[in-house]
């Protein structure tokens, strides 16, 4: 059964709607990411409102997840990104953008050196992220791959 709201919702809000019905399913993101085709990497970014989903997608999420037909519209609209759609307080983002902090500016030298003056991008791009077992407590491993995109002279 599911609750219908009253009023058209927006994206923030159907990514709540989403993580709560995946929790009362007790699905992972894994069998989400299965279902429509896609990484689990991209399904999850996706429906917590940072990529572009479907008819066809918010469907079958609708019908894996249960949602209601005002939710599965809402996952259809314009994604939400930049800085406003980032709880900076989670401690796992925070520790990211520490990452970047401490080590972008390293990070730029180094792509610089191997490749020129350019960026990564991260319109064609991939990322993973996998359990790596350790003696001393499993540790994270997130690869970020996107083309480079030189610079051009004009």
């Amino acid at each position: 059964m599911s609750i219908v709201p009253l009023d058209p919702i927006g994206r923030p809000e159907a990514a709540r709607a989403v993580v709560e019905a995946k929790r009362r399913k007790n699905l992972t993101w894994q069998q989400i990411a299965d279902e429509l085709g896609r990484s689990r990497v991209w399904t999850t970014a996706a429906l917590l409102g940072k990529h572009t989903v479907g008819r066809e997608q918010a469907e079958r999420v609708g019908k894996l997840l249960g949602l209601d037909d005002i939710t599965v519209d809402a996952l259809q609209l314009p994604p939400v990104r930049g800085a406003a759609g980032v709880d900076t307080s989670e401690p796992l983002v925070h520790r990211l953008e520490e990452i970047v902090q401490v080590y972008g500016g390293a990070i730029s030298e180094l792509v610089r050196e191997e490749f020129g003056d350019g960026i990564m991008s991260a319109i064609d791009f991939e990322m993973d992220l996998e359990r790596v077992p350790d003696p001393a407590g499993d540790r994270v491993r997130i690869t970020l791959n996107g083309k480079f995109l030189p610079y051009r002279e004009f």
